[in-house]
């Protein structure tokens, strides 16, 4: 049975939908098959403090796009300001999380299965005014994968990380193309929610 947490961001409140365990989803096969592990059913310190980031944003009118949405927290609060907001994931059970969660909210989010290796899908929908992700770069092939993306879809990018291995080599390769602000995030004492704007020709 799924556990449903009440959460205040900003001036709003959430319910977030969420099964009671990410370890009790653990598939063996597919860990494997794919190293997947169900990051995605975990509500993670990143998620809040990118919710709070974007709170705190002009977004009515918006098109922006998350980036490994999980259960979209970020996602939920980008629409509720106003946002057209797309939420994407890898992993079919995050997307179904997703429309719980925008329906238990009275929210309309539209979701895609993506994967950033193979982005097609999420490139007809662009450009976008904002990408913004939680925690994505617990891999450096994640990293890898994002930075010749993150151009193609959108001029900005806000980026919460915890102070992963990876992020110093993320944001020492996107230096080339962008300007890196670190906003500092209450429950990320070790890491920042990061703004990328693309440096202008």
């Amino acid at each position: 049975m799924d556990v449903t947490d009440t959460l205040r961001l900003g001036p709003w409140t959430f319910r977030l939908v969420h099964p009671p365990s990410a370890d009790d989803l653990i598939d063996e096969e597919a860990f494997e098959r794919e190293e997947f592990l169900p990051y995605w059913a975990e509500l993670w310190p990143s998620a809040l403090a990118l919710g709070r980031a974007l709170a705190e944003r002009e977004l009515a009118g918006a098109r922006v796009v998350e980036l490994g949405c999980g259960l979209a927290l970020p996602s939920l609060v980008a629409a509720r300001a106003g946002a057209r907001v797309v939420a994407t994931d890898w992993s079919p059970d995050a997307l179904v999380y997703a429309r719980r969660n925008a329906a238990a909210n009275g929210l309309e989010l539209e979701v895609a299965r993506v994967a950033w290796a193979e982005p097609d899908e999420l490139l007809r929908r662009a450009p976008f005014a904002l990408v913004f992700a939680a925690d994505v770069l617990y891999e450096r092939r994640n990293g890898d994968q994002l930075l010749p993306l993150l151009p193609r879809l959108a001029p900005e990018v806000l980026l919460a990380d915890p102070g992963r291995p990876a992020l110093r080599a993320f944001l020492e390769a996107a230096a080339s193309e962008w300007e890196i602000e670190a906003l500092p995030a209450a429950e990320l004492p070790r890491g920042a929610v990061h703004r990328l704007t693309r440096r202008v020709p």
